[in-house]
C-alpha cells in the first residue's frame, strides 16, 4: 500500500496547517469570548441547538473506530455492520422520549449527578468511579487505539508516536474550549466527513462500473442484515439479544454522548437533537460500509482487513485531495478524544471533587481541576493505547464491541429500573454498580484475556458469542436487582420524582415516526437475499 506521506504536496501541507490553525481559533472563540466561559468548560451554558446536539452526538459516537472497523465489516462480511448503525434507532427513540425529559428536568451535569439525585451520594459517587474507568476504557483508549491505527497506515511511524500527537492536540482543544467549542466545531468537521466518504464511495463505484455490478461481483449474503444463528461473527440472535445491552449504555447513560442532551436550550433542541442524528445513522451504509464493500471488489487480496479503507484512499483519491483525507481523520479524531476528555473531567469535577474533596470550590478552581483532568488523562489514555496494541486474534470493532458489551450490563440494569421501576431501592443499584459490576468486569478479562477462545488451537470455544454473554450478564443482574428491591424494606424518596417531566411536541413525534419508517424500509429492503 502507497502511503498518504509519499504523496502530499505543498498544498496538501497547507491545508493541513490552515485547519489545525483555525481549530483552536474557534475553540477560543467559542469558550473564551463567552461571557460564561468558566460553565462552558462543562455544560456549554445550555446554548446548543438541536444541529449542534446531532452533529457533536454523531461526531462521538463516529470515531476513528468506525472509519476503520466499518470499512473492515464491509469488506469481510458485507453490510451486517449497519445493525450497529440502524438498530440504534430504538435506542435513540428510548433516550428521547423516557431518558432525556427526566434529566432535563432534574437540571442535572452529569449521569452520577442523575442517580445521586434518585438515591443519594454513596450511589452518585459508585457511579461516578465506574463512569470514570468506563470512559478511560470505552472511550479515551479505544478511540486513540483506533486513531493511532489510522495514523500509522498513513505516515508509518510508530504507534507511541502517534498516539502522543493525537492525543496532545485533541488535549489542547479540549482544554482551550472545552464542549462548546467542541460542539461548534463538529458541524464544520462532521459536514467534511460526510463530503469525503461519500466522494470515496462515489469514485469506487464508478471504478467498478455502478452499483449493479458491484452486486454482481458479491457474494448475495453481502447484502443481508441478519445472519443465521450459525454465523459466527454476526449470529442474528446475538445481536438482538445483546446489542440492546450495549445501546441503552451506550446511547442513554453514557457521559460522551448524553453530556450533549444535557448542554440543549431545552427538550425540544435536545430531543431534534437526537433525531437528527438517527437520521445522520442513515449515511452509515454509503460512507463507512460501502467502501469496505467495494474494496473487495477492487483489491480482494488484502492481507489484513482493517487496511480496506485506506487502501481506498490511498488507491482512488487524486493527488491534491490527500491533505483533505487527513483533515477529516483529525476531525474525526479531534471529535472522539475531545469530547471523551471533556466527559472526563466533567465526571472527575463535579462527582468526585466538588462532592467529596472541596465542597466549597469556586467554579474557576473547578475549572482549574477539570483541565488536570484532561492533562492526567492524556497520558493514561496513551499508556492503554499502546497496552492495546499489543492484543491479538480480534478485529478492532470487535474488540470495541466486546469491550463495551462487558462494561455495559451494570448501567443498563440500573438506569433501566431507575426509570421504569420505582420499588428499585437503593440498596439494590448500590449492589448491582459495585459487586455486578466487579462480575462483569471479571468474566470479560476471562473471555478477552485470560481464556479467550482460540480458534487456530482450539481452545476455549466453548464460550458463546460476546454479546450473548453479555446479555446474559444482564439478565443475571436484572434478576438480581428486583429480588434485592423486593426483600429490601427501605424505600427511597428520590426528590427527581417531584420534577415536573416536560411534554415531548408534536414535531418531534412526527419526525420519530417518520425516521422509524425508513429504518423499518432498509430492514425489509436488506434482507433475504
Amino acid at each position: 500500500m502507497n502511503k498518504i506521506y509519499d504523496k502530499l504536496t505543498t498544498l496538501d501541507f497547507a491545508v493541513i496547517a490552515i485547519y489545525l490553525v483555525a481549530l483552536l481559533i474557534i475553540g477560543y472563540i467559542a469558550s473564551f469570548k463567552n461571557k460564561k466561559k468558566d460553565e462552558t468548560l462543562f455544560m456549554a451554558g445550555n446554548s446548543l441547538n438541536w444541529y449542534n446536539i446531532g452533529f457533536n452526538m454523531w461526531g462521538t459516537n463516529v470515531g476513528p473506530s468506525s472509519l476503520l472497523a466499518f470499512a473492515s465489516i464491509g469488506y469481510t462480511a458485507g453490510i451486517v455492520g449497519g445493525n450497529f448503525e440502524w438498530y440504534a434507532f430504538v435506542f435513540l427513540l428510548l433516550l428521547a422520549m423516557v431518558f432525556a425529559p427526566r434529566y432535563i428536568a432534574s437540571k442535572v451535569s452529569t449521569m452520577p449527578e442523575f442517580m445521586g439525585k434518585r438515591y443519594g451520594k454513596s450511589t452518585q459517587d459508585i457511579l461516578a468511579g465506574y463512569a470514570l474507568i468506563k470512559i478511560l476504557i470505552s472511550w479515551l483508549s479505544l478511540g486513540l487505539f483506533s486513531g493511532g491505527i489510522l495514523v500509522r497506515q498513513i505516515l508509518g511511524i510508530p504507534m507511541w508516536q502517534s498516539t502522543i500527537v493525537l492525543v496532545a492536540f485533541a488535549g489542547l482543544f479540549t482544554f482551550m474550549g472545552g464542549l462548546k467549542a467542541i460542539a461548534r466545531v463538529n458541524v464544520f468537521q462532521m459536514i467534511l466527513l460526510i463530503v469525503v466518504s461519500l466522494t470515496l464511495t462515489f469514485l469506487g463505484l464508478r471504478e467498478i462500473g455502478g452499483i449493479s455490478a458491484l452486486i454482481d461481483k458479491t457474494p448475495a449474503n453481502f447484502w443481508n442484515l441478519t445472519r443465521p444463528a450459525s454465523d459466527p461473527g454476526y449470529p442474528w440472535h446475538a445481536l438482538l439479544l445483546g446489542y440492546p445491552v450495549s445501546a441503552v449504555a451506550f446511547f442513554c447513560t453514557d457521559q460522551s454522548m448524553v453530556q450533549s442532551v444535557l448542554g440543549a436550550k431545552n427538550l425540544k433542541q435536545g430531543q431534534l437533537g437526537v433525531n437528527f442524528i438517527g437520521w445522520l445513522k442513515v449515511l452509515a451504509l454509503p460512507m463507512f460500509i460501502l467502501p469496505g464493500i467495494i474494496c473487495y471488489v477492487l483489491y480482494p487480496n488484502l492481507g489484513d482487513d482493517k487496511l480496506a479503507y485506506m487502501t481506498m484512499v490511498t488507491n482512488l483519491f487524486p493527488s491534491g485531495l490527500n491533505g483533505l483525507v487527513i483533515c477529516v481523520l483529525i476531525a474525526v479524531l479531534v471529535a472522539t478524544i475531545g469530547s471523551s476528555l471533556n466527559a472526563l473531567s466533567t465526571v472527575f469535577t463535579k462527582d468526585i471533587y466538588v462532592n467529596n474533596i472541596n465542597k466549597n470550590a469556586t467554579v474557576k478552581q473547578q475549572v482549574n481541576v477539570g483541565r488536570m483532568v484532561v492533562i492526567a488523562g492524556c497520558v493514561l489514555a496513551v499508556l492503554m493505547a499502546i497496552a492495546l496494541d499489543n492484543i491479538e486474534g480480534k478485529t478492532l470493532f470487535d474488540i470495541f464491541q466486546s469491550i463495551l458489551g462487558y462494561l455495559a450490563p451494570p448501567l443498563a440494569v440500573t438506569f433501566l429500573l431507575s426509570v421504569f421501576w420505582k420499588r428499585t431501592t437503593k440498596l439494590a443499584v448500590n449492589l448491582i454498580l459495585s459487586a455486578g459490576s466487579a462480575v462483569s468486569l471479571f468474566v470479560g478479562m476471562l473471555n478477552l484475556w485470560i481464556m479467550p477462545p482460540n480458534t487456530t488451537t482450539g481452545e476455549n470455544l466453548w464460550w458463546p458469542h460476546y454479546f450473548l454473554v453479555s446479555f446474559y450478564l444482564f439478565a443475571f443482574l436484572f434478576v438480581s436487582a428486583i429480588i434485592i428491591s423486593l426483600a429490601d424494606n427501605n424505600k427511597v424518596k428520590a426528590a427527581i420524582e417531584e420534577n415536573e417531566i416536560p411534554k415531548t411536541s408534536r414535531q418531534v413525534k412526527i419526525l420519530f415516526a417518520l425516521l422509524g419508517l425508513v429504518i423499518l424500509s432498509l430492514y425489509l429492503i436488506f434482507n433475504f437475499h
